[in-house]
């Protein structure tokens, strides 16, 4: 018959065994929340912060929570219209006593991103392609700028005037009569 042990925890004072009844012991999970300057309709939301399926009140910038020790869940996004959550990340971080546990969130500049989430420095996810589409969208409306100028506007109409011309009446031969 086999035993089943519990999973591998090792000790030393770097790396506690995990004991429940300690309570906190002191442990913090900070977390550091960013939005891209050129995301700025992302700071008219409020990120969604969750440690171990709680919500825990979150707003951009840094946001310090007291745990437990032990291993947490910590998942974070961005409510948002449409799709409803945008920049959806998630990670499991170990909580040690005496211990301030450092994340960063940062949020994607395109909404069908995930969000970049673990120890700082994160970068924005999706950087290059926003600057590639914003740089295609400049060059886009020069050139139809320039277009409009170098066309010279709609092309003036010069007035037709009528010429007279003589009726038939005036050609015709009186007949005698």
């Amino acid at each position: 018959m086999a035993i089943l042990a519990p999973p591998y925890r090792p000790y030393s004072p770097g790396f506690p065994p995990l004991d429940p009844a300690r309570g906190d012991g002191g442990a913090t999970i900070a977390v550091t929340m960013r939005y891209a300057p050129l995301a700025v309709v992302l700071g008219l939301f409020t990120p969604v912060l969750e440690i171990d399926g709680k919500n825990v009140p979150a707003s951009w910038g840094r946001v310090t929570t007291p745990v437990a020790l032990g291993e947490h869940h910590v998942h974070v996004h961005v409510p948002y219209l449409l799709p409803a959550r945008i920049g959806a990340a998630e990670t499991t971080v170990v909580a040690l006593p005496g211990r301030t546990t450092e994340l960063e969130y940062r949020a994607p500049l395109l909404a069908f991103l995930r969000g970049a989430l673990g120890p700082p420095p994160q970068k924005y996810p999706g950087l290059a392609l926003a600057v590639v589409l914003l740089i295609v969208a400049m060059v886009l409306a020069i050139c139809g700028c320039l277009g409009l100028f170098t066309s010279g506007g709609p092309e003036e109409e010069i007035p037709v005037t009528p010429v007279a011309t003589p009726s038939i009446s005036a050609y015709s031969t009186a007949s005698p009569g």
